[in-house]
């Protein structure tokens, strides 16, 4: 069988330092990434995001990867999506993936809403048409009413993320890739987003969700991604994993 996701000896190599222009304290107030500091014999600096991540995820899987802050869960994220290159290794997918990393990402401050939905459906790998089919489903759920015909620049970060969550949820995803995704927004909305997601989840091919909240990836996910430092602590079934010693049961 296929796998859906795999991901074989990746590592990310950050270069982001030169002694000459910068102090190390403002750097590393700039890039929050964990992992570890390297240097390479010159004036940069290089912080390894991640090292060794070595799993493989099959059609149904829905894997929930969870770690502290600085552990490396958006850049594995990025990596998934292709936002990132891997500095060594290498990352598969096999299938459209539809992602709610930064409610940024994608975005154009200067676009309206409705526009924005084109542009973010383009992205994914839909035509205009099929976006305009979904276009009032999209709005509808967003709740933004006559503000989606406003500039982004004018949102809220609450509006933003339910604009992108309305759009990555609707559009009939292969793979879905989620980090935080209920961090912003109304309690109401944040109850259509559940509801949404459990449907999410019997649609969609695969899933991928960076979380803090153990509960969530419980309820959601057979398979878990544990990282410390940008490593890979443990890979493998979610009831393989004792949350409260957090070591494998």
């Amino acid at each position: 069988m296929t796998n859906l996701i795999e991901l074989q000896s990746v590592e990310l190599v950050y270069p982001i330092y030169s002694v000459k222009a910068q102090s190390i304290r403002n750097v590393m107030a700039n890039f929050s990434v964990g992992g570890r500091l390297l240097r390479d014999g010159s004036d940069v600096i290089h912080v390894q995001a991640l090292s060794g991540i070595n799993f493989s995820m099959q059609e149904g899987d829905r894997l929930a990867i969870i770690g502290h802050n600085g552990s490396g869960k958006t850049t594995l994220l990025k990596v998934i999506a292709g936002i990132y290159e891997p500095t060594k290794g290498r990352a598969i997918t096999n299938g459209r993936i539809s992602s709610m990393i930064d409610i940024s990402l994608g975005l154009d401050a200067n676009l309206t809403g409705r526009e924005n939905i084109i542009v973010m459906g383009r992205m994914r790998g839909l035509t205009t048409k099929q976006i305009m089919a979904k276009m009032e489903e999209i709005i509808a759920f967003s709740e933004l009413g006559s503000f989606i015909e406003l500039p982004i620049k004018t949102f809220s970060s609450g509006m933003a993320s339910r604009l992108v969550f309305s759009v990555a949820t609707t559009l009939d995803p292969d793979i879905m890739l989620f980090d935080e995704w209920l961090s912003t927004g109304d309690a109401g909305f944040i109850q259509k987003a559940k509801a949404r997601m459990d449907d999410l989840v019997g649609r969609s091919r695969g899933l991928v969700l960076a979380t803090h909240s153990h509960d969530l990836a419980q309820a959601v996910c057979n398979k878990l991604l544990v990282l410390d430092g940008g490593s890979q602590k443990y890979f493998g079934s979610i009831t393989g994993w004792d949350f409260d010693k957090r070591a494998p049961a």
